[in-house]
């Protein structure tokens, strides 16, 4: 296929969702109500009662709910940074981390690792599934494994559209069949709450910090889920005097606050999973942190075995197939995007819905859910490394430094392809917070390793942007179109350009000015998408040769100063 065939193919949004460039205002034509619901409704996930049960049963439950609340917190404020961005410039976390210290070819980097956590997540999500219909119906559970994988491909393969859909109805449900048996129980058993308060674990119930960083550990490789959040939240519409509250309320509710929902179920998980071992069997151990084991037990406090059955089975079901649809959904723009980016053509993003859901599939087999807590544990390292460096970068290295361009610029042709500053920062946190995790600097700070990788990230990255004095950031000050980038309102502007190498016309952020003239010298317009499958650089304008003098680039932008001026 030709570049510029290839280009109009990618150009087409029909299937694909943007899967990885700016969202225009033509595509989000949703308000701000509705995306905030449809994000909310991905947290519909039960493995947050299994990662409550978890550390519940090991650390106990006064450890388990400070480890949780710990967690809540730090996640909330790495968060808000980044969901930030994400609904004000309509990009995803993989555009927004191009310009905040990653380079265009960097955050590829980071893209494969959160797309690793689709992955994981999915199996998890999808083991709990079959775990469900391994009781409720003797289905065996590598057969249920192979349902639950193909049960979201009908729905992922149509995108945002059809996301929306399903969150919207199902929500209602999932809420009614998740709170009215627990409400029941917390109410009609008092003994059970009195027992939920007292349980030790496999501790003597000593509250430790040990037993509590412990605890958030494993919480916070639910970080990544900030991501699949981004994914809706992107396509938030513009912000303006008339939407403000609603558009703030969706953020923070649906951006950095889905911690908060998704903290409240983890203590949920924690109260089944001492409700089974204290009131229904004691020998279940582990087992009572499978949450098909958990509502069966709730629903048979009030309702015969066979209705019980089967509606924790619904519950299962919806839950699963409304987060897994996200986490197949935001694997495929991951895959999709590194791929492009990488061999410089679009195979179309629902090649990688399968090859997502092949990767979760084989992990499901594996059975990885026996290992939530030590693959969790392992895998929040690099997580928070890779997100506290961004979030360092937007808040101290952007707002504070000014070293870093405050616009989070993403186009190929403006950057740089690599930059020191996330690099390294994620790098180092990583490298030393596993070191811990794996021993090598003996028992005692093995158990704040995670908290080795959050205080790393936060220290390198701005030492970074100071050491190498910004100059990674951009490879040029002007994209070279007169016309702003942002309208009066500080939004991304929704004027057209047409690209001359495909023919289209693009929004203003996703437009450079193209190095190659017209007939008659005139200017001419590229867009983003056709730099990107561009395996050349002839239509990317030289980049500029800095001087000592020159300001940091977050200054140099005319429409980031006007937005800086209005307090944004």
């Amino acid at each position: 296929m030709a570049r510029a065939d290839n280009a109009r193919a990618a150009a087409d949004d029909s299937l694909e969702d943007y899967a990885f460039r700016y969202v225009p205002r033509s595509f989000r034509r949703w308000s701000a109500g509705s995306i905030g619901i449809t994000a909310l409704g991905s947290i519909a996930f039960l493995a947050d009662f299994s990662i409550g049960a978890s550390v519940g049963i090991e650390h106990g439950t006064n450890n388990a709910l400070l480890g949780i609340l710990f967690a809540s917190v730090i996640i909330f404020i790495v968060g808000l940074p980044i969901a930030y961005y994400a609904a004000r410039y309509n990009l995803d976390l993989d555009l927004i981390a191009r310009g905040s210290g990653f380079g265009y070819y960097g955050s590829s980097i980071t893209t494969v690792i959160f797309a690793v956590f689709t992955c994981i997540f999915f199996a998890l999500e999808g083991a709990i599934m079959a775990q469900g219909l391994h009781v409720a119906v003797a289905i065996p559970l590598p057969i249920g494994y192979l349902i639950s994988t193909v049960v979201v491909i009908p729905i992922v393969i149509y995108g945002m559209r059809a996301l929306e859909r399903l969150q919207f109805w199902t929500t209602p449900l999932w809420l009614a069949l998740a709170l009215v048996p627990l409400l029941w129980v917390v109410v009609s058993d008092p003994g059970a709450v009195r027992a939920f308060a007292a349980f030790t674990g496999e501790t003597d119930g000593t509250v430790s910090l040990e037993a509590i960083v412990a605890s958030a550990a494993v919480c916070f490789a639910l970080t990544p889920q900030l991501a699949e959040q981004i994914d809706v939240i992107r396509a938030m519409p513009p912000r303006t005097r008339v939407n403000r509250r609603s558009w703030w309320a969706s953020l923070m509710f649906a951006g950095p606050g889905w911690v908060l929902f998704s903290g409240i179920k983890q203590v949920i998980g924690v109260f089944l999973a001492v409700y089974l071992i204290t009131r229904v069997d004691p020998d279940l151990g582990e087992k009572a942190a499978e949450p098909v084991r958990q509502f069966i037990a709730l629903y048979e406090s009030i309702m015969p075995e066979w209705l019980a059955v089967g509606l924790a089975l619904m519950l299962v079901v919806v839950a699963q197939v409304k987060i897994n649809v996200t986490n197949a959904y935001s694997g495929s723009l991951a895959w999709s995007n590194v791929y492009t980016r990488l061999a410089k053509t679009y195979p179309g993003r629902s090649i990688f819905i399968f090859f997502n859901l092949a990767i979760a599939l084989a992990l499901m087999w594996m059975d990885v859910f026996s290992l939530i807590s030590f693959v969790l544990s392992l895998y929040a390292n690099v997580v928070m490394a890779w997100l506290v460096t961004i979030a360092s970068d937007i808040a101290i290295n952007k707002h504070v430094l000014r070293l870093s361009p405050i616009y989070p610029e993403f186009r190929r042709g403006m950057l740089r392809d690599w930059n020191p500053v996330g690099l390294v920062s994620v790098g180092l946190a990583s490298l030393l917070s596993l070191a811990a995790f794996g021993g090598l600097f003996g028992e005692g700070p093995r158990p704040f390793s995670v908290l080795i990788a959050i205080g790393v990230a936060v220290i390198a990255t701005p030492l970074m942007a100071l050491a190498t004095r910004g100059r990674y950031y951009l490879r040029r000050r002007t994209d070279g179109i007169a016309s702003p980038m942002l309208d009066a309102d500080g939004n991304p502007s929704g004027d057209r350009l047409r690209c001359h190498v495909t023919g289209y016309t693009f929004e203003r952020p996703d437009m450079l000015a193209s190095a190659e003239r017209g007939a008659h010298g005139e200017t001419q317009y590229v867009s983003s998408l056709a730099l990107t499958l561009d395996a050349s650089d002839r239509y990317v304008l030289p980049a500029e040769q800095a001087s000592s003098g020159d300001p940091p680039p977050g200054r140099t932008v005319e429409e980031v100063a006007q937005s800086t001026e209005r307090g944004e």
